[in-house]
């Protein structure tokens, strides 16, 4: 019992010491799903393009990444058939490697006899449809990249709208109020601002995978041409 009383005269002491001292208690920490939730409405937009440009990030990275497996003696193999003349098997060599540039190759073996420039072309044809498919979806990353920003600073602004609102009809005009309702509503600029940095930063990593397939594809082209310039056996 005495203890008791002695361990509540301690901390009545102390909490009394801390206050003449002028310390400030803690600060509790910021939970990061409650202030997603106190960004208002305007999350679930922001969240949709957060979602969309996740699907789109990953989908397009292992698409384009599939286009680049191809086998390292692929372009021998069609050069020893084509120098034997035995194009069937060329062809049948494209087929079983489903990728841009067996496809584009395909193409060339498909129009051998034609002036090599016909050839080229056709080529070139099959090689820019390949990218096409490969850039597929990427404008929608680009928008996200654009348009997340701009929705997180309209859901700033209709939240000061609201504060000087409320602070009209109440006559409120506390620090606690603006700085409470301000903290709520910049979460919108920030979620938009990272979401909007996230799009921008996989929009351009992508296209940088992209531009190295059609370096790829413009080597194959010209490696084919030379093959054909070769004399048959």
């Amino acid at each position: 019992m005495l203890l008791s009383i002695l361990l509540q005269a301690n901390t009545a002491i102390a909490d009394s010491t801390a206050t003449a001292a002028g310390e400030t208690p803690p600060v509790p920490g910021i939970n990061v799903l409650d202030m997603l939730m106190k960004g208002g409405p305007i999350m679930i937009p922001i969240g949709m393009c957060s979602v969309i440009a996740v699907y789109i990030m990953i989908e397009r990275y292992f698409n384009i990444k599939k286009k680049f497996k191809i086998n390292q003696n692929f372009m021998s193999s069609i050069k020893d058939n084509v120098v034997n003349g035995n194009i069937p098997s060329a062809i049948n060599l494209c087929r079983t490697n489903p990728t841009p540039v067996a496809k584009m190759v395909e193409k060339g073996l498909m129009r051998i006899g034609k002036p090599l420039k016909d050839i080229e072309a056709s080529m070139e044809n099959v090689g820019n449809l390949e990218i096409s498919k490969a850039e597929r979806n990427l404008g929608i990353l680009g928008i996200i990249a654009g348009i997340a920003p701009m929705l997180g600073f309209i859901g700033t602004i209709l939240g000061v709208i609201k504060i000087f609102h409320e602070i009209s009809v109440t006559d409120n005009f506390s620090i606690s109020t603006i700085s409470g309702g301000l903290y709520q509503k910049m979460i919108t600029s920030l979620a938009g601002l990272v979401v909007g940095v996230f799009a921008y930063s996989g929009y351009h990593l992508l296209m940088l995978m992209v531009d190295r397939l059609t370096f790829r594809i413009e080597a194959a082209v010209i490696e084919f041409v030379d093959i054909l310039q070769e004399p048959t056996r």
